[in-house]
């Protein structure tokens, strides 16, 4: 073998060993959105045409189409499209239930040829000499195993027990999701996520079905627990990546990073680590070179950092943002119909656009305060808002990594494991998407 991956992945070309821990359909409320730059990444993954419908089209898993959002704000309401003019019509966003769409991953991963998918239960990294050879693990039967590989990919999610051998986990829990299911129920807008732009916090509704829609009711918070009839509940969590970069293993997922999952990103910055993670191996023939593999995963990390960090940030500032200035937040999206959707949508992963995009927004504010004149209360009142944006967008930044974020041509590791062996100009230009 040459990789073992603990959670689930889509390999390539090389021979893989899957060990999840359950392999029946999950039952989740996570997970049930795929943004249209997700969607994109599947397609790069050569998941497409009749391969990628039969794991997202309607009679697969009855996914639904969603074309944007509808907000909502004491008693108004304005409608944003994703901007997809460039895109082939079947590029948007997908909704779904998360375990349907897990599963038929898990079937299409099992049909590889070079890869052995094993339910198990993996129970620690053998490490020798600060080298990461392998895992062990209990497998159905419940026997003691160990796969020895040069490559271990830990993505067992936002619950890992493993990250804490890779990096140095910084978890943030700053509410809970309340998730039902609402039967033969039309939106008023129909193929939209709607957001309640409420307080203390929002409310979301959007199609997982063609029967069926999904609520969310964000509560802050970490002590709720309901498990009455079909009402479900999970704790959102947030973390920065803070990996430190080990001979033979590397995170993935929620195992190595997180964020609040108000804007449904999280499967858009999963996929697309795989994607580069697979661009990068590409050149690396010989996994068994542990320095040389370390040295690509390093680069991993700062090579990743422009979609996710756009993502992190945007998730992060949106929900303390719809909090306290969503009235704000609401009028500049209907009046000029502007808002960050190409950033939620994982088409345009640039942090100083988001960076403009969140200011704009305040600044908008801060205009709204001074007509018809500016008084001495509503400069006041402009200077907090002020000061509420940058207290919410800078330490998000900083936990993201200000050099990192927003320099990563500075950092050394973003030219120590250029793959030298791409065989075409189209493959070069294809890996400096990746960066600025």
């Amino acid at each position: 073998m040459d990789v073992v991956i603990v959670g689930a992945g889509v390999p390539e070309g090389r021979r893989v060993h899957v060990i999840e821990r359950d392999l029946s359909e999950p039952d989740r409320i996570v997970g049930e959105l795929l943004q249209p730059g997700g969607y994109l990444k599947l397609i790069e993954l050569g998941l497409e045409g009749k391969q990628l419908l039969k794991i997202t089209a309607n009679e697969s898993i009855d996914a639904q189409k969603v074309f944007g959002y509808a907000l909502y704000k004491n008693g108004n309401d304005t409608k944003l499209s994703y901007r997809l003019k460039n895109y082939a019509s079947d590029i948007v966003r997908r909704s779904f239930h998360n375990g349907r769409f897990i599963h038929k991953m898990h079937e299409r991963g099992a049909t590889h040829k070079n890869v052995t998918l094993e339910q198990g239960t993996v129970t620690a990294l053998i490490e020798e000499k600060g080298t990461i050879k392998g895992v062990t693990y209990k497998n159905k039967a419940g026997e003691e195993m160990r796969s020895y590989v040069p490559l271990t990919i830990v993505c067992d999610g936002c619950f890992s027990y493993l990250r804490r051998n890779l990096c140095s986990p910084k978890v943030d829990n700053p509410s809970c999701f309340v998730g039902l299911i609402l039967e033969n129920c039309d939106l008023p807008y129909a193929n939209h996520g709607h957001a309640i732009l409420g307080e203390p916090s929002p409310i979301l509704f959007y199609p997982i079905s063609s029967t069926e829609v999904r609520c969310l009711v964000d509560v802050p918070g970490t002590k709720w627990r309901l498990t009455k009839g079909n009402i479900r509940t999970m704790q959102n969590k947030s973390m920065p990546a803070t990996p430190v970069p080990t001979p033979g293993a590397i995170l993935l997922g929620d195992a190595l990073n997180m964020r609040h999952p108000l804007t449904g990103g999280g499967m858009t910055v999963a996929l697309s680590d795989i994607v580069l993670l697979r661009d990068l191996l590409r050149s690396l023939s010989d996994l068994n070179d542990a320095p040389a593999l370390c040295e690509y995963l390093e680069s991993f990390y700062t090579l990743r950092k422009p979609v996710s960090s756009t993502i992190n940030t945007l998730a992060g500032a949106l929900y303390k943002h719809s909090r306290l200035f969503s009235q704000q937040l609401f009028f500049k999206a209907q009046q000029y119909q502007t808002s960050p959707i190409s950033l939620l949508s994982g088409l345009n992963p640039r942090p100083v656009h988001l960076f403009l995009h969140f200011f704009a927004v305040a600044v908008y504010g801060v205009g709204r305060l001074m007509i018809p004149f500016p008084t001495p209360k509503g400069i006041w009142l402009g200077t907090r808002l002020i000061l509420g944006a940058s207290g919410i967008i800078f330490p998000i930044i900083k936990d993201e990594g200000v050099r990192q974020m927003c320099f990563p041509a500075t950092i050394p590791a973003y030219y120590k494991a250029l793959p030298l062996q791409m065989k075409n100009r189209e493959q070069a230009d294809k890996f400096q998407s990746y960066s600025f």
